[in-house]
C-alpha cells in the first residue's frame, strides 16, 4: 500500500522539485516544532519564502504535504525491497536485524517528534488518521511476512498478530521515551527489547518443536 500524492507531483521540473524539497523541508520542520494542529499554510509560506498560492498548486491541503512527508519517511526508513530479499534468501539474521530496527532508537528525535505530531493529529482529523493507517499497515504488512519467513506463521495469525503489536508498541514506546527523556540509554533499551523478542521467537520455536 503507497500514500497517494496529489497529481500535480507526478510532473516537475528540477526548479520545481528543488522548491517542493525545500517546502517539505520547511513544513516539516514547523510540524515538529509547533504541532501539526498549530501550523497554518501561511507560516508555512512565511517560513519558506514560497508564496501561499504556489504552496496550493503544488499542494490542495495541509494534509497533502504531511501525506508527502509521510511517504517519503517510510520509503526511506522502512527498506521494504531489503526485508523483500532476506525473505527470498531465507536470510534469517538479515531479517532479525530489520526487525530490530524498529527499537533500535536511533532516529534523530525531530524526526520522534514528527511521528508522535501524526499520531496526535490523527485523533482529531480524518484525512490525517487515513494516513497514519496507510503508513501503519505498509509497515504491518511487512513485519508480518519478516515474521512468517522466520516460522512464527505455523504456530497461528493471532500469535503472529500480537507479536507484530508487540514490535511496534516496543518501538512507539522508544520514540516517547527519547521526546520526554532524551537521556535515556537507547542502546541499553535496544539491547533489552531485543533480548524480550528474542525469548518471544524462541517460545514459539519451541512450540513447533
Amino acid at each position: 500500500m503507497t500514500l497517494a500524492l496529489p497529481p500535480c507531483c507526478s510532473r516537475r521540473t528540477p526548479r520545481a522539485d528543488e522548491r517542493r524539497r525545500h517546502l517539505l523541508d520547511t513544513a516539516r520542520t514547523l510540524f515538529a516544532d509547533n504541532g501539526f494542529h498549530q501550523t497554518g499554510m501561511a507560516q508555512i509560506a512565511a517560513a519558506s519564502g514560497i508564496k501561499v498560492g504556489q504552496i496550493y498548486r503544488d499542494f490542495a491541503s495541509k494534509e497533502d504535504i504531511i501525506a508527502a512527508i509521510a511517504s517519503e519517511d517510510v520509503e526511506a526508513w522502512l527498506q521494504e525491497d531489503c526485508v523483500r530479499a532476506a525473505i527470498a534468501r531465507n536470510d534469517h539474521p538479515a531479517i532479525r536485524d530489520w526487525i530490530n530496527r524498529f527499537y533500535a532508537c536511533d532516529e534523530p528525535v525531530e524526526e520522534c517528534r514528527m511521528m508522535t505530531e501524526i499520531m496526535a493529529e490523527a485523533a482529531r482529523n480524518p484525512r490525517v488518521a487515513d494516513i497514519y493507517r496507510e503508513v501503519d499497515n505498509r509497515i504491518r504488512c511487512s513485519l508480518h511476512a519478516a515474521l512468517e519467513a522466520l516460522g512464527v506463521d505455523c504456530v497461528g495469525i493471532v500469535d503472529r498478530d500480537v507479536l507484530v503489536d508487540l514490535v511496534l508498541a516496543l518501538g512507539l514506546g522508544s520514540m516517547m521515551r527519547r521526546i520526554v527523556h532524551p537521556e535515556t540509554d537507547c542502546q541499553k533499551l535496544a539491547e533489552s527489547f531485543r533480548a524480550l523478542i528474542d525469548t518471544q521467537l524462541a517460545a514459539r520455536a519451541e512450540t513447533l518443536g
